[in-house]
């Protein structure tokens, strides 16, 4: 990336709701590299679903409380603009009345434990460092639209497990609830009151679970959970509690809380799971899914170039595959390289000549069966776009 592209993006982040509609249109084409030497690029065309569906504004809250929501707008991921800005990182739930009250903010160290105690987040600047990249879904990313409950960011923070040391479970088997501030006073249409998530230790360590306490460079914004939330690289966002106040040691058979009730079918947990240790980790698998569609002119013909994005999973897909309509042929995506880090999402592209006009549906698989893919299984991020040139 040249030194011009990175100037040009740190004006932008820098310049409020202007640089908001520049950064998108700047950073498609910045991405739009030419398909053939006399390839001209001719314009980017809208991905969705059926006609009439609901389609919610991007990159703008909307709602309020627990009903609150921002979709980011996903068609601006390009090589010079992976990160998603702080002001367009998705929200679900803004932050609470109670927890924008709260000067002097404490985490409590509790439950079956020896000696509880309660730190103040103001004396633990000297245990933050910087935690890396991460991507965050929300399990309830299911509009067909824009799949915009999705974001990346620089994380900075205290791993979870520098915290924990400082008390002593009652028991080895003791399992981790992580607890945040949460509105409990106004009714909701789409959320249940009560943030807590029940893990094992084990759990955590191996996901290197984190305190945030920064987010691109700047404190922790409020509607992310100023000014301390859970951070569980790779796991669903429902796991990632904001406005964190209390970590208790609980026993091994204690019951689910109720944020983990209602995001059980969306974690993909046993339907009969009604204790803490019969919740499985609720890992995001690999997917992937187109983000936008260029169409490109050559020797005057219209060449269709679809770029997209793939994460998730332990381990990255070795091979990725493409298909348009539900009797048509699996191809591969010729451009697409495993990605070096499953931490984040990757880009991928694929060069495509529709034989007609007509709606197109988008479908992502992988060959490779070493990765889990529960919900490219269930075709669940296709996206369609209406093709008018062939």
């Amino acid at each position: 990336m040249s030194e011009m592209s990175i100037s040009r993006r740190r004006f932008l982040e820098a310049s409020g709701g202007l640089g908001t509609s520049l950064f998108a249109m700047i950073a498609r084409h910045a991405d739009a590299q030419p398909l053939h030497p006399v390839g001209r690029f001719v314009r980017t065309l809208t991905l969705g679903s059926a006609a009439g569906s609901n389609n919610p504004p991007l990159n703008q809250r909307v709602g309020g409380g627990l009903d609150a929501r921002l979709f980011t707008d996903l068609s601006g991921v390009a090589a010079g603009a992976m990160v998603t800005p702080n002001e367009r990182f998705f929200i679900r739930t803004e932050s609470p009345i109670d927890a924008n009250a709260i000067r002097a903010w404490t985490v409590a160290l509790g439950g079956t434990v020896g000696q509880p105690t309660t730190l103040r987040v103001a004396t633990l600047d000297r245990l933050v460092s910087a935690m890396g990249t991460h991507l965050l879904e929300c399990a309830g990313n299911t509009n067909p639209n824009n799949y915009g409950l999705m974001s990346v960011a620089r994380w900075d923070g205290i791993p979870i497990g520098a915290l924990l040391d400082r008390v002593q479970p009652a028991s080895r088997s003791a399992r981790v609830l992580v607890a945040g501030v949460d509105d409990e006073q106004h009714p909701s249409r789409t959320s249940t009151p009560g943030a807590s998530w029940i893990f094992s230790r084990d759990e955590l360590e191996r996901a290197r679970a984190f305190l945030a306490t920064h987010m691109n460079g700047a404190s922790l914004p409020p509607h992310h959970g100023a000014p301390i939330r859970l951070v569980v690289p790779g796991w669903y966002g429902c796991a990632c509690i904001k406005w964190v106040n209390r970590i208790d040691y609980v026993r091994d058979d204690t019951e689910a809380t109720s944020q983990m009730r209602e995001f059980a079918a969306r974690t993909h947990q046993p339907p009969d799971a009604t204790r803490a240790h019969e919740f499985s980790p609720a890992i995001i698998d690999v997917a992937a899914m187109p983000i936008r569609v260029e169409q490109w002119a050559i020797e005057g013909r219209p060449v269709y170039r679809i770029i997209g994005i793939v994460w998730g999973g332990s381990v990255p897909a070795r091979t990725l595959q493409i298909r348009f309509r539900t009797d048509g042929a699996w191809m591969d995506v010729s451009d697409y390289r495993p990605p070096t880090s499953t931490a984040t999402w990757s880009l991928w592209s694929y060069e495509w000549r529709p034989a007609e006009p007509g709606r197109y549906q988008i479908v992502l698989r992988t060959t490779d069966l070493r990765v889990r893919t529960r919900r490219l299984d269930l075709f669940f991020y296709v996206r369609s776009v209406d093709i008018t040139e062939t």
